[in-house]
Parts: structure tokens; C-alpha cells; sequence
């Protein structure tokens, strides 16, 4: 098969590949909103795409839906350069992807968030479904600090502090930027940002202050170190780490 990208297939491709076995569907869901001075607004997009579709091959027989674009990200507004969906608007989306993909035939949909504030409206709309849906599987990993402390992990092995991985345009996804769309990093403008403790305490005040509660420049983390190699290795681990979470 050429690709198990949906939007590259044509209608009778697809309903061969479900007839043939592929029965799972991938969905990442990204967002578009400021990542600090030096990423483009498309970063999580971008890195939930490419999470998704290394998933969809490592799992095996399974396609990858259309990325959603857009997600909950209302306290990065303040920064401007940000898009945000309210958080039931989401759930709406949420809801039509999988309405649709049951049409298909997909007998799992798997959906992958790359962005914090996807997480919690993501697992409310995923309980929804397999209300609506339960002659299908229906599942996701929607752990935000599962998903960021695998990450902080993996960067203490390639030798970086948590506190530079970070959470939000640090080493990891400027990293991982910099394998997938180097074009788009701009290395002049590296520079830290919040570099203290990022837990459930954190979390919250983000969600409930905004972004610039706790860093002026939009980072949390620190990107001056970041590589293109260190990019692929972080992708290649949160693909693994995530089949194996989902399975």
C-alpha cells in the first residue's frame, strides 16, 4: 500500500484497505497556537502528526485520519498567534470524526492528543463515544503528565534536565522541530523560559491563569540546546511509548 494516510487515499483505496484487514483508525490532535519566539503556531500539529502516523505503522493495520488543526487552547491567547476551540466544541469534532470513521468501518479509533489542553475535553468526548458506539473500540491516551514525564525521561537519558525539556517549546519539540521542519525553527531566537517544577499544581494555575502566569516569553522548558537528532529520537520513543499505553 503507497500510504496510510486517509487524505492521500482515494474512497475505494481506503475501503480496500478495511477490507483487507486495516481496520483502525489514527487520529492525532494538534492545536494551533504560539510556541515562544522561535516555533511556528503549527508545532503541535505538526509533532501529533508525525507521533501518529510512526503509531499507525508500529501498531500495524491501521490508517491515519486527517490530524485535527485546531484544539482547546484558550490560555495561550493572551500571546496572540493562537486559535482556540472551547472545550465542547472539540467534543463536537470529536464526536462527528468518530460518527464518521464508524460509517467507514473502522472497527478502533485511536486518538492521539499533542496538546495539553486537548487532553481533558479529549477523554470526556472518548467516554461519549463508547456510550454511542459500543460495537467499537474506542480509545486514546489522555494522561498530559504520563505523557509529559515519559518525555522529561527520555531527555535526562540524551542528557538535558527536565526543567529544559519542559513542557511547551523546550528541548523536546524544538527538537523534534527542528527533524521534522527545520525551514520553520528559528535558532536566533532560542532563549529559556519557566524553568521550575511543572506538576498538577502547574497544570492548573496554566488552565486557570493562562500561559503568562508562569512564563513572559511563552516557553516552558529551554530550547538552546535542541538537535534534529535528539528530534528523531524523541519521536521514535513517544511512538513506541504510546502503542504500548494503548495496547
Amino acid at each position: 500500500m503507497r500510504t496510510i494516510r486517509m487524505e492521500e487515499m482515494s474512497w475505494p483505496d481506503v475501503r480496500a484497505a478495511i477490507a483487507a484487514g486495516f481496520s483502525t483508525a489514527v487520529v492525532a490532535v494538534g492545536s494551533t497556537e504560539q510556541h515562544g519566539p522561535h516555533l511556528p503556531t503549527m508545532t503541535d500539529t505538526r509533532i501529533g502528526d508525525a507521533t501518529a502516523h510512526r503509531f499507525a505503522l508500529k501498531l500495524g493495520n491501521a490508517l491515519q485520519a486527517r490530524t485535527i488543526p485546531v484544539g482547546v487552547s484558550e490560555h495561550h491567547l493572551a500571546f496572540g498567534a493562537t486559535i482556540s476551540l472551547k472545550p465542547e466544541t472539540l467534543k463536537l469534532i470529536v464526536r462527528d470524526y468518530v460518527d464518521s470513521l464508524v460509517r467507514d468501518g473502522f472497527e478502533r479509533i485511536v486518538f492521539l492528543p499533542s496538546h495539553g489542553g486537548n487532553f481533558g475535553p479529549l477523554a470526556e468526548a472518548i467516554a461519549d463515544a463508547r456510550q454511542a458506539h459500543p460495537e467499537v473500540e474506542i480509545a486514546g491516551y489522555t494522561d498530559l503528565l504520563g505523557v509529559t514525564g515519559f518525555l522529561q525521561r527520555t531527555a535526562a537519558e540524551l542528557g538535558i534536565s527536565e526543567e529544559a525539556c519542559g513542557a511547551h517549546a523546550g528541548d523536546d519539540e524544538t527538537s523534534m522541530m527542528m527533524a521534522l521542519e527545520p525551514g520553520l525553527v528559528v535558532a536566533g531566537r532560542f532563549e529559556p523560559g519557566y524553568l521550575g517544577p511543572l506538576g498538577e499544581d502547574e497544570v492548573r494555575v496554566i488552565f486557570a491563569e493562562g500561559m503568562p502566569a508562569l512564563t513572559e516569553n511563552g516557553v516552558l522548558g529551554d530550547p538552546r540546546n535542541a538537535t534534529a537528532e535528539k528530534g528523531e529520537v524523541y519521536l521514535e520513543r513517544l511512538a513506541s511509548f504510546l502503542v504500548e499505553q494503548v495496547r
